[in-house]
C-alpha cells in the first residue's frame, strides 16, 4: 500500500442531468481548481465536443523555481501518449510504399535475434515477446545517460523472447523504440525530423516534438515528485532512451489539432485510419487503447514518465475529446481523468472539503501516540514532537498532521483525515482513517 491510501473526497455532490456541456466544463473547471489549491493536481486540461473547445486551462505551476504557472501552450513530455504519433508515422511509411506492418524485422535489423518472427505489426501491437526495457532490473542504471538508437535496442537485444510473437500482448516500451529506428531507416530521417515533416507540420502542431538531446525547451513544465518539504524535481530521464515509446513533447491545444485530424483525411486514407484503430489482442490496436465507457466508444492512451503524467481520450461517437498533462507525478490520489469523464457524462462528482486548522492545547499530543492497526501488517504510528504531532504509515513517510478538532485532524500533503476515538473511560484506544469515501477503523495495539 502507497502513501495515496491517504485519500478522502468528502462528498459535495453537484450533479445535474440536464446540464449544458458548457455547465459540465465550468464545473470541471471547479474541481481542478480546488485541487490544484489543496496541492492535488498541477497541469494543463482541454476539453472539447464536437469540435468546439470547452475549456483550456492550465493549473499550478509550470516552474516553482521561476514561478511560471501551467497554461494551454505549456510543453509537457507526453510520455507513452507517444505512441500514437510512431504508429501514425508508421502508417505513413505504409500509404507511401516505404514499408509494410507485415514486413520482418530481420529486414531492418539482420542480426536481430529472432528477428525473421517478429513483423512491424507485432511491434505496434506489443504482442512481440520482446521483454520491456523499463521493466528490466538494468533500467535504472541506464536511464540519466544519453544513448543512442543502437545502443539501446542493444539492451533488449540479447534477452530472450517470453513468448511466441503473436500470441499474447505484454506491453512493452522496446517495441516502440524498434519501430523508431524502423522509421528512420525507411524513411532515411531521423524520427523527429520525419515526424515534424509529416504530422507536426501538416496539422499546425507547433508546439510538438522530439525532446531535444540537452533537455532545453522553452515553455516547458518541469516534472516533480510530492516530498514533504514540497515539491522536488523528478529524478532525471535522458529523453534519447525512450525514444519514440515516450520522448515527444506537446501541449494541451495541439494534442486538440491531432484529436480534430484523426476524424480527417488528413494524414492518412479512412481505410488506414480503422486499421490503426482495430484491435488485435487485449483491446490494444497501433498506438491507441479501443474500448467502452458506458455505451460509448472510447480511444485512449495514457502515459508516464519521472514527473509527468499524461492521458488523451477520444469519445468518437460523442466528438467528444478530454487531454489531461499532469507535471506531478504523484498527484494520483484523485483521478482527474475519471472524474471529468463522468461529468461530461452527466454522473455526480465529489468534490473535496476544505480543512481548517484550530488551536489546541498541545500537550493532547501525547495521548494520540501509539501504533495503530488498519489490517494485519499495516500500522498507522502517531508521533509528536511536543509541538506537532505526526502519522506515518508502515512503509510510507512521516507526515505531520493538523488538529481540526481536538479529536479530528488532517494532512496537507494528500487529502486525508483521522478521527481519534475514546473509549468508555475516556482513553484514546482507536482512530479511524477516512479514504476514498470509506472508514478504515484501526484499534490501537501498542
Amino acid at each position: 500500500m502507497k502513501k495515496y491510501l491517504f485519500i478522502l473526497l468528502l462528498l459535495c455532490v453537484i450533479f445535474s442531468n440536464a446540464q449544458t456541456d458548457i455547465e459540465k466544463a465550468a464545473r470541471i473547471d471547479l474541481m481542478l481548481r480546488v485541487h490544484a489549491k489543496k496541492n492535488m493536481f498541477s497541469g494543463s486540461v482541454l476539453i472539447a465536443k464536437k469540435g468546439k473547445i470547452l475549456l483550456s486551462k492550465g493549473y499550478g505551476m509550470a516552474n516553482t523555481t521561476s514561478t511560471i504557472s501551467n497554461s494551454p501552450t505549456t510543453k509537457f513530455k507526453l510520455a507513452s501518449v507517444s505512441k500514437q504519433f510512431t504508429a501514425m508515422a508508421i502508417m505513413i511509411l505504409q500509404e507511401n510504399g516505404k514499408l509494410s506492418t507485415e514486413d520482418k524485422l530481420i529486414k531492418y535489423i539482420p542480426d536481430y535475434p529472432d528477428g525473421d518472427k517478429i513483423t512491424i505489426h507485432h511491434l505496434l501491437t506489443h504482442t512481440s515477446g520482446i521483454p520491456n526495457l523499463t521493466a528490466l532490473p538494468v533500467f535504472d542504471s541506464i536511464k540519466g545517460k544519453p544513448h543512442t538508437l543502437e545502443q539501446v535496442i542493444a539492451i533488449t537485444k540479447s534477452k530472450a523472447l517470453e513468448f511466441e510473437p503473436g500470441s499474447k500482448f505484454n506491453y512493452s516500451n522496446s517495441g516502440y523504440i524498434l519501430l523508431t529506428y524502423i522509421i528512420e531507416k525507411a524513411s532515411g530521417k531521423k524520427y523527429g525530423d520525419y515526424l515534424k515533416e509529416t504530422i507536426f507540420d501538416p496539422l499546425q502542431m507547433k508546439n510538438s516534438g522530439l525532446y531535444p538531446p540537452n533537455g532545453i525547451l522553452k515553455n516547458a513544465a518541469i516534472g516533480y515528485t510530492e516530498a514533504n518539504e514540497g515539491l522536488i524535481p523528478a529524478p532525471y530521464v535522458d529523453m534519447t532512451i525512450p525514444a519514440g515509446a515516450g520522448a515527444l513533447y506537446s501541449t494541451v491545444e495541439d494534442l486538440f489539432l491531432w484529436d480534430q485530424a484523426l476524424y480527417t483525411e488528413k494524414l492518412v486514407k479512412k481505410e488506414t485510419m480503422e486499421k490503426m484503430m482495430t484491435v488485435f489482442k487485449d483491446n490494444y490496436a497501433y498506438g491507441w487503447m479501443v474500448t467502452k465507457y458506458k455505451d460509448h466508444k472510447k480511444f485512449f492512451h495514457g502515459g508516464g514518465i519521472e514527473g509527468f503524467n499524461t492521458v488523451i481520450n477520444r469519445f468518437t461517437d460523442d466528438e467528444l475529446c478530454i487531454i489531461i498533462l499532469k507535471n506531478v507525478d504523484n498527484y494520483q490520489l484523485f483521478n482527474a481523468n475519471k472524474i471529468a469523464t463522468a461529468i461530461m457524462f452527466g454522473e455526480k462528482f465529489d468534490l473535496p472539503s476544505e480543512h481548517k486548522m484550530i488551536a489546541v492545547d498541545k500537550r493532547i499530543y501525547k495521548t494520540l501516540i501509539g501504533d495503530y492497526e488498519i489490517e494485519p501488517g499495516f500500522i498507522l504510528s502517531i508521533t509528536t514532537d511536543g509541538s506537532s504531532v505526526f502519522a506515518q504509515a508502515t512503509g510510507q513517510d512521516k507526515n505531520e498532521i493538523y488538529p481540526e478538532k481536538e479529536n479530528f485532524y488532517f494532512l496537507k500533503i494528500v487529502d486525508a483525515q483521522v478521527e481519534f476515538n475514546k473509549d468508555d473511560k475516556g482513553n484514546i484506544n482507536a482512530l479511524t482513517l477516512y479514504q476514498g469515501g470509506a472508514k478504515m477503523p484501526a484499534k490501537k495495539i501498542k
